[in-house]
């Protein structure tokens, strides 16, 4: 019988026992296995050793159940030398994958190793010890899965039950479908404050300031509507109402409309907007004005009509516009064939009618028809068709040939004699030139000599003589960029035939000009195209055979210095500024050459191109200023306006300019540079200004302004206009400097007696009487924001004392030195016992 049994192990004894000696056990440990039933048997089978088996003990190991990285594992036997045991996730987490997680159980009963997969906390749950998940408290939330703790909930928002994976907005608080989920919730801003309407004509332009409250967002966007009323009936603006830079999600708070009917009554409601205004379930908050535009342009013109047609002509009437407040001083058409918008042909006439001739047989034309009065050109009508006649249809008669051939004759006479009077006064100007008109007159070794547009008496020749006339169809205007004494400042493109396109600054002649205010626009041109230098404005040319009346010049991507300045406060070297004002000397050592005298230099009238190149401009401006202009920078004096701040004293007291009186100015243009765009003198009133001067107090160096730009700008404000330095010799000057920068480093107030700093000694106003922020605001004389106090919420005393720099930019206080006369007089306020 084959024996069922297999040998596991022989078993001996590992040492002898000595009778009456010490008792010792013998203890052997054997692996039974591996099994393959259920049960066995164990036998033990003694071979005539002298040993006695005590006790048997059968036993095995396993791995207790145990929890790691949140995963469960049961109690597992291992069957070999390791057991894969796969265990559950925690309660409230899961798997980081799709399979379960695995451990190993070794033969000895114990674990091996971590886990091979993961779990982590659902979202609303947090990790506790390592091996539990628990849910977030009232008031916090946890986005997504992982083992990141529960965070408070954002501004504006809650839970309502513990575990949540995203906090609920409150009411009327809202999150955009862009906004993240923890982020803040927000809402809708406030409507727009302090909407100011500006009317010209049939323009109107919108400005506003921005809402109390932004709704807690940076999106921040205006849209503007447009309701036209007449009487008590309204109606939404119709598809001709255009909008710069647009009518919706406008970031700006600036907006142009045009297009608007004349004598018309408008309701214009700026929306503010932002990103939650979409999904919030109340209508967006606005602010809305009423305008009326302008009684003075005339309406367009209606029922055009052909009354008359031949196979080469057409006769033309049209209705009188019935609505027109003043009279109608003629009439403009334009016509062209079908469908050939560039082709546009204009003719004038002073009544309702007019006769078209040279037109091609059979053909269609497209013809509209605007009127002008005192105040300029209205818009033109819409068009109307006209079309000649066929040869067949009527036959021109003997008496209208014979009257169009005499007619033809006496045109062919009158060209010949105004071009042999034309001849005849072009050979004699060769003859004899008239040196107060000739631009090629030279002075010294071959100097130009600038010439006074003044002393034309025809403007038309004025152009000719200095300036390009450009065709409007090779410039496209893209946007307006600001506005000047005669007009809108835009942008726009010039595209030459032949040549490289480029952006050009466009300076346009509003409508309702005068005579005299054409001549003074166009005199501008005329004086910028005598000039040919890096430093000064170019002038590409001017368009005056359509309206509106424009000049073309280069354009300067950074805008006026001053302006600029103060964008970039502190962001330019002591070298860079002495670049800058090397370049304004230098074109204005070229002016002092050709014995042209600026008489209004200022940082405002220096423009800044994209490679910090410095350009004077604004030519002549100062000559047109009238009384009746409005420009708070000039002050009347002896019949005409002069900005007093930058204006030497001999030309203050008696109009006396020269290019010493321009040196004066340019030293007013330095410490403007080195204070980044400060204002001169600051509050002074341009009394106290006067008066300074005269007793001999300047100007004093601006923060880290070099010792010798300081010396430099006390030379150019000598009282003796014949001892300050010319401009050659600034330009001298400034180069020495820019070749030892180490020169520049020097800081330090510098006086030689005559010029002190000009300092305010007079005892600080006592605030301890104040009982309005009004009050106090002209106390510091700083009344001119007192709105902007008011609308941001400051209304008492106590509030002000506590307000910041933040709060000063946010209701509007942009000039550093505002900033610091302001919060020195805060700190005061801070002590007195309120």
């Amino acid at each position: 019988m084959e024996n069922p049994y297999s040998k596991v192990d022989t078993v001996a004894a590992d040492f002898l026992l000595r009778r009456g000696g010490e008792k010792k056990s013998n203890v052997k440990t054997v692996r039974v296995g591996p099994l393959s039933k259920k049960g066995f048997y164990l036998a033990f089978q003694a071979q005539g050793a002298c040993m006695a088996l005590l006790s048997v003990r059968v036993f095995f190991k396993k791995c207790p159940s145990v929890t790691r990285s949140f995963s469960s594992f049961p109690e597992t036997l291992p069957h070999s030398l390791v057991q894969q045991a796969e265990g559950v996730c925690v309660p409230n987490s899961a798997p980081t994958d799709q399979a379960p997680p695995t451990m190993f159980c070794g033969e000895d009963g114990q674990w091996v190793g971590p886990p091979s997969s993961s779990c982590v906390c659902k979202p609303g749950f947090e990790p506790l010890d390592s091996d539990r998940c628990r849910a977030c408290g009232s008031g916090q939330y946890k986005v997504s899965i992982g083992g990141s703790l529960c965070r408070v909930c954002p501004d504006n928002s809650n839970t309502h039950s513990p575990g949540s994976s995203v906090c609920v907005c409150r009411p009327g608080f809202h999150r955009a479908a862009s906004d993240l989920p923890d982020s803040p919730c927000t809402r809708p801003p406030s409507a727009p404050r302090s909407i100011i309407s500006q009317i010209n004509d049939t323009v109107v332009t919108l400005e506003w300031s921005e809402p109390l409250d932004r709704g807690g967002r940076s999106d921040l966007s205006y849209s503007v509507e447009c309701v036209r009323c007449r009487g008590s009936s309204c109606v939404p603006c119709t598809d001709s109402v255009t909008y710069r830079p647009g009518q919706v999600g406008v970031v700006g708070r600036r907006v142009i409309i045009r297009g608007l009917l004349p004598h018309t009554t408008y309701t214009f409601s700026v929306i503010a907007q932002n990103g939650v205004s979409a999904v919030s379930h109340t209508s967006p908050a606005s602010s809305s004005v009423n305008i009326t535009t302008s009684r003075d342009v005339a309406v367009p013109v209606s029922g055009i009509r052909r009354t008359k047609a031949s196979e080469s002509s057409v006769s033309i009437s049209w209705t009188i516009p019935s609505q027109t407040q003043h009279s109608i001083l003629d009439y403009q058409l334009r016509y062209s064939l079908m469908d050939q918008d560039d082709g546009w042909q204009y003719v004038s006439s002073k009544s309702s009618s007019v006769v078209l001739s040279d037109l091609s047989r059979a053909s269609q034309y497209q013809v509209q028809v605007r009127a002008r009065t005192s105040a300029g050109y209205g818009h033109f009508s819409p068009a109307a068709s006209i079309s000649t006649l066929p040869d067949d249809e009527e036959p021109p008669s003997r008496l209208l040939l014979t009257g169009v051939l005499v007619a033809i004759g006496l045109l062919i006479l009158i060209a010949v004699g105004i071009v042999a009077v034309f001849c005849f006064r072009r050979s004699s100007r060769r003859r004899d030139p008239d040196p107060d008109k000739s631009s090629q007159f030279l002075m010294g070794q071959g100097m130009k000599v600038y010439i006074d547009p003044f002393t034309y008496e025809d403007p038309n020749e004025l152009v000719r003589e200095f300036a390009k006339e450009i065709d409007v169809s090779f410039v496209k205007i893209e946007e307006v960029i600001g506005a000047g004494e005669f007009g809108e400042v835009c942008r726009g493109r010039l595209r030459v035939p032949g040549k490289k396109e480029n952006y050009v600054a466009i300076k346009t002649l509003k409508a309702g000009y005068t005579d005299k205010q054409r001549r003074d626009f166009l005199s501008e041109a005329s004086i910028m195209g005598q000039f040919q230098h890096p430093n000064i404005i170019h002038l590409e040319g001017v368009i005056t055979a359509s309206c509106p009346v424009m000049i073309l010049t280069e354009y300067m991507e950074n805008g006026a210095l001053d302006s600029f300045l103060r964008l970039n406060d502190g962001q330019f070297t002591p070298i860079q500024l002495v670049g800058m004002l090397r370049g304004i000397a230098s074109g204005m050592k070229y002016l002092s050459e050709m014995s042209y005298v600026h008489r209004d230099l200022a940082a405002r009238n220096i423009l800044v191109n994209s490679n910090l190149v410095c350009k004077v401009s604004d030519f002549g401006l100062s000559r047109f200023l009238t009384e009746n202009s409005s420009d708070p920078t000039y002050t009347s004096s002896l019949g005409g306006k002069i900005p007093i701040r930058w204006t030497a004293p001999e030309a203050i007291a008696f109009r006396k300019f020269t290019s010493a009186s321009d040196v004066w100015s340019y030293g007013i243009v330095m410490w403007e540079v080195m204070s980044f765009g400060e204002r001169p003198y600051w509050d002074m009133s341009n009394q106290d200004v006067i008066n300074a001067i005269e007793q001999d107090y300047r100007l004093p160096p601006p923060p880290e302004c070099p010792a010798s730009l300081h010396q430099l700008m006390l030379d150019c404000w000598q009282k003796e206009r014949s001892s300050r330095p010319r401009f050659c010799a600034i330009v001298s000057a400034l180069d020495r400097l820019i070749r030892n920068p180490a020169s520049l480093k020097i800081t330090g107030r510098i006086s030689d007696g005559t010029s002190h700093p000009l300092l305010d000694q007079r005892p600080p106003p006592s605030l301890s009487h104040c009982s309005s922020v009004s009050d106090w605001l002209r106390i510091i004389k700083m009344e001119r924001y007192e709105d902007n106090f008011l609308q941001a919420g400051f209304t008492s005393i106590q509030l002000v004392s506590h307000i910041s720099t933040e709060d000063l930019l946010r209701i509007g206080v942009t000039l550093a030195g505002h900033q610091k006369k302001i919060l020195s007089s805060v700190q005061m306020l801070r002590v007195l016992p309120y």
